[in-house]
């Protein structure tokens, strides 16, 4: 792709995240996109349908890199799990936080945070070990029940201004899951 379009798309990306984290989405305009962006009106509808179109591509942008993130190889070319890549996922989030602030926060986008615990449901639910402390156990609503508890602790995270490093988080957040055996068996 030409670096203008690039350019000119990352610009209009970082103004709609700014506007975002300073008002509503609902409040914001195309035209306050287009001037914090220093591009026309013009330009925005060139690359998007409408607000609407941006925001989803801006959500679908950043869980499409959190996907990567968290689905990483090791040297051995083998699969690293969602579980075992924690502490790039924390440093994504620390990386990326005004991002996730702000579509946590807005009361305007409950559909971000519905994705979100979309993807990581699917990813702990092959990880979940039915053996053992999980044994008799209904695996999807442990899969729920963990998916809402990690969701939960990035918000509660990311919405006090992360109090803690990416890497304490992880380890902790590794040591629960361990805990409650979601984990490759």
């Amino acid at each position: 792709m030409d670096r203008r379009i690039l350019k000119t798309k990352a610009a209009i990306f970082n103004a709609f995240i700014g506007l975002i984290s300073e008002k509503d989405f609902e409040e914001i305009t195309i035209n306050e996109i287009a001037d914090r962006a220093n591009v026309n009106r013009g330009t925005i509808y060139f690359h998007y349908t409408d607000k609407y179109d941006l925001l989803n591509k801006c959500i679908d942008e950043h869980l499409s890199r959190m996907i990567s993130v968290c689905i990483s190889t090791d040297p051995n070319q083998e699969k690293v799990d969602f579980i075992h890549s924690l502490l790039p996922v924390f440093q994504y989030f620390e990386q990326n936080h005004t991002f996730f602030a702000s579509m946590l926060s807005n009361k305007g986008i409950p559909a971000f945070r519905e994705h979100m615990l979309e993807i990581v449901t699917g990813n702990i639910k092959d990880q979940v070990n039915m053996e053992d402390l999980n044994k008799g156990y209904d695996k999807l609503l442990i899969t729920h029940f963990m998916a809402f508890a990690f969701i939960g602790v990035i918000e509660w995270w990311i919405i006090n201004n992360m109090p803690h490093s990416p890497k304490y988080m992880a380890e902790q957040v590794w040591g629960l899951f361990k805990r409650n055996q979601v984990y490759p068996s």
